[in-house]
């Protein structure tokens, strides 16, 4: 039987979290036998090179405009499972105008979005999620607060709104929390099949290319620093209590 995942050899650099978060979600969706009904929408970023390696309908829109890319596909075949693969950079910059209304009108859709706190595929700029003081082609002397900002917390950001149903912030740094990362995006794409709307599940990924660390250190960069300002854990599983309009 044919799998989601394909035998193309993976070209993403040692250690790039891309890899495990590939294969769980290949295994969710053949675990929940929809392959063949699936779409995936890969925008530009290093999710660009997806396509390769999933044995699925594929569709790779301009830079951050995934979201919108998939609500269309998902309006106009709603029999049809759609995620989309972002990272950080699409998601949170170019595309946050996007992810933002798209969840805001609870569009039954799944976004799989991977935070590894830099611009990965273009030379490891500063990203919306780059780390106080952390360094990078564009911060060289580390993030500075009070000039550009917190990182910005998507999964704390979008469990305000009213329609996502399922928002989860997940990691792979161990076997325990891949396992776990898999079973938040199994979750969130059974929730597209029964229509109940937005689901997003972030997952903190380590870039020891752009970190300039070994596979290892990443890892545990991972673990220690990002889990700081991204805490593990799930902010929305369920709708948002309605609070009824007052009355003048």
């Amino acid at each position: 039987m044919e799998t989601t995942l394909n035998s193309t050899p993976f070209s993403y650099c040692a250690g790039c979290g891309h890899s495990v978060i590939h294969r769980i979600l290949a295994e969710a969706l053949d675990e929940l036998g929809i392959r063949e009904k699936t779409i995936g929408v890969f925008p530009v970023g290093c999710s660009v090179a997806g396509p390769n390696y999933f044995n699925v309908d594929s569709i790779v829109p301009a830079h951050g405009r995934a979201p919108a890319v998939a609500t269309g596909v998902k309006r106009m075949q709603p029999d049809k499972i759609v995620f989309v693969y972002q990272g950080d950079g699409d998601l949170a910059s170019i595309g946050l105008a996007e992810t933002i209304h798209t969840a805001n009108r609870g569009e039954n859709i799944t976004v799989i979005f991977i935070n590894n706190a830099t611009f990965g595929m273009t030379g490891g700029q500063a990203a919306p999620t780059t780390l106080p003081e952390q360094k990078t082609t564009t911060s060289p002397e580390g993030r500075n607060p009070e000039v550009e900002g917190y990182p910005l917390p998507v999964c704390e950001m979008l469990s305000v709104l009213r329609n996502p149903i399922y928002i989860a912030r997940v990691a792979i740094t161990s076997p325990k929390e891949i396992l776990k990362a898999k079973a938040a995006i199994k979750k969130a794409l059974r929730y597209q099949m029964e229509s109940r709307g937005y689901s997003l599940v972030e997952v903190l990924s380590p870039c020891p290319t752009n970190w300039h660390l070994s596979p290892q250190n990443s890892r545990d960069w991972t673990e220690k620093e990002m889990a700081k300002y991204f805490p593990l854990g799930v902010f929305r599983d369920g709708p948002a209590r309605k609070k009824p309009c007052k009355k003048n």
